[in-house]
């Protein structure tokens, strides 16, 4: 073998180093970048994650402030209508006394109107009129009794006579059925004599 054709193979070798090399080289840089790529992929999301989760917490911050806001809104709503309704309670107390002076006022005018106007009976004229009336009432009451009761007395003696009656026509019955019987037995007896041949006793109607 010549020196050429060593040579030849030497720069042969030392070429596909090279390209060998340069393969590895471009496959490590593609590599190198690819996970640069991915990372960066990576990143992005997580920075889109934080970015919605951020987001999300604004969200809730500004639903918790409006719900604050709300809270104090009502409760200062709630305050003011207390202090409305005392207010409304304090006017209808002095309204509610302000209305009793007022009805003791005109009660007062219309007792001195009263005592002034003659036409006006007093309450001591109307007290003895109402016991004058109540008495004549009684009175009324009282003869409406002595009626009542007269005519009870009356009815009272009504029934004595009818039952006296009574017995009378009891005794006029049993009197007259006595004396029916007696004629009866009286008739049986003459039959009997006039029946009979033998002689009798005209007095005692017994035989002899």
């Amino acid at each position: 073998m010549d020196t050429s054709t060593i040579i030849w193979i030497i720069v042969g070798i030392v070429v596909v180093i090279a390209i060998i090399v340069v393969v590895v080289l471009m496959t490590s840089r593609r590599r190198r970048e690819a996970h640069l790529e991915s990372e960066r992929r990576k990143a992005e999301e997580l920075r889109r994650d934080a970015y919605e989760t951020d987001v999300s917490r604004r969200e809730r911050e500004a639903d918790a402030a409006t719900a604050a806001a709300a809270a104090k809104q009502a409760e200062a709503d709630a305050m003011q209508a207390k202090l409305e309704a005392e207010r409304l309670e304090r006017e209808s107390a002095a309204h509610q006394a302000d209305a009793q002076q007022l009805r003791a006022q005109t009660d007062e005018r219309m007792r001195k109107a009263d005592e002034v106007d003659p036409d006006v009976v007093r309450d001591e004229d109307a007290a003895r009129a109402e016991t004058a009336e109540a008495r004549a009432d009684d009175g009324t009451a009282m003869t409406d009794e002595h009626v009542a009761a007269r005519d009870d007395r009356t009815a009272l003696h009504d029934d004595r006579v009818a039952a006296a009656d009574d017995r009378d026509a009891g005794s006029d019955e049993r009197a007259a059925a006595e004396r029916e019987q007696a004629a009866r037995d009286e008739r049986t007896t003459l039959d009997a004599q006039a029946a009979s041949p033998e002689p009798r006793n005209t007095e005692s109607g017994r035989h002899i």
